[in-house]
């Protein structure tokens, strides 16, 4: 152990000096890029009291501190975007996300704690991420969610905090989510059969994600995001019927091609494209537009049948990637950040936290991870010959 952590010490040392800080980062005090700017900001900054919830993102937006160097990679790709997986397990057993066999679960005491999530969000905010996504496993069947939630909503400069969830226990917990400061839900559903619901998620639930969808609805949320895995011979032939959910309601249905994961059995000729479904759904809507981007960053192509209260977006990791615009980050349940979805390579911040990194020290970390982030990913064939994790245990 005495060796290990020697050793540690001495590479840390080697790795700052090899990694320095950009000088644009302080000021000749030493002070952090954001904190000088608050503290030049304190005399006009009117109090939080004064900023009404409808401002403050354009507030945030327009005081926005210089973005770190630390989460902008080689290719210009700034970060601001961070997904954590909250927990491994999961109320389902979804086809595409986890093997028929099950995972094998990692230990609870490997698995960040709640106080070490809030310590890697409250960095990575620090940094420049203005947008957290709490995923899974199955993120509401973690008891301390909505503590979670309240604590990263007290995170200045925090624009954003989203959840990616199945929907089988949002309806219940949904108002206590709000309160805490939840304002953004993706609700994944592949089928409106109630059957083939069953078949695909190994599980009985479908009324449950329905009244999930019906109370993000009553609660106010616009849009409520509905991520729909297209596979062949099992839910394209339901397209239509999804986007006619969009006519009265103001719903976002996304529509996912099947992407390659350990244990999901993926086959090409199981993946319909985007254009094909764009095709299917052009026969029923040949009125169908496309929307403007936007973000840059968006993942999602996004179209609207015209008097549609709704729209349908399209996700297009396989056919059509959009690595080049890229802005995302993830931390897996147990501590590991993958700066790639489809990338096997990851370094464990859970342990540099355990060996008493410091705030600087793990900055530096996720520095050079960002800086080894590769252009774009692989491809769908080559994916699907890596190794890497199942979905159920990156968060997606």
């Amino acid at each position: 152990m005495a060796v290990c952590v020697a050793w540690r010490g001495r590479w840390g040392s080697l790795l700052r000096r090899a990694f320095p800080a950009p000088p644009r980062r302080a000021c000749c005090s030493g002070v952090p890029a954001r904190q000088r700017q608050q503290q030049q900001l304190a005399l006009e900054v009117p109090s939080a009291q004064e900023i009404t919830v409808p401002r403050r993102r354009g507030y945030l937006a327009e005081h926005a501190a210089p973005f770190s160097a630390f989460l902008t990679d080689n290719f210009g790709r700034q970060h601001n975007y961070l997904r954590i997986s909250v927990t491994e397990k999961c109320n389902l057993r979804c086809q595409y996300c986890m093997p028929e066999e099950g995972v094998q679960l990692t230990p609870k005491s490997e698995l960040l704690s709640t106080q070490e999530i809030i310590t890697l969000a409250r960095l990575f905010v620090k940094e420049g991420v203005n947008k957290i996504r709490l995923t899974g496993g199955e993120p509401l069947i973690r008891p301390d969610v909505v503590d979670i939630i309240a604590q990263l909503s007290k995170l200045e400069g925090l624009q954003s905090i989203a959840v990616t969830t199945n929907g089988i226990n949002l309806a219940r917990l949904l108002p206590r989510l709000k309160e805490a400061g939840l304002n953004a839900i993706n609700i994944s559903l592949d089928t409106l059969v109630p059957a083939k619901f069953e078949f695909i998620v190994r599980r009985k639930g479908f009324h449950k994600v329905m009244e999930g969808i019906y109370k993000a609805l009553e609660l106010g949320y616009d849009p409520v995001k509905v991520n729909c895995v297209v596979m062949r011979g099992l839910n394209e032939d339901e397209l239509i019927d999804f986007v006619a959910l969009t006519e009265q309601q103001p719903l976002d249905v996304r529509f996912i091609e099947y992407m390659p994961f350990d244990g999901n059995k993926w086959n090409f000729k199981k993946m319909v494209s985007y254009k094909e479904m764009l095709d299917t759904i052009k026969q029923r809507w040949p009125e169908l537009e496309k929307l403007p981007c936007e973000e840059v960053s968006s993942t999602a192509k996004t179209y609207k049948v015209p008097h549609f209260q709704g729209k349908v977006s399209f996700i297009t990791s396989m056919s059509e990637h959009f690595c080049g615009s890229c802005n995302r980050l993830r931390i897996t349940a147990d501590g590991n950040l993958k700066v790639c979805l489809f990338g096997n390579s990851e370094v464990s911040l859970r342990d540099h936290l355990r060996s008493n990194a410091t705030e600087e020290e793990l900055i530096q970390i996720i520095g050079v991870a960002v800086g080894r982030k590769k252009r774009q990913h692989a491809g769908m064939f080559n994916i699907s010959q890596m190794k890497n994790r199942p979905m159920i245990l990156i968060g997606g």
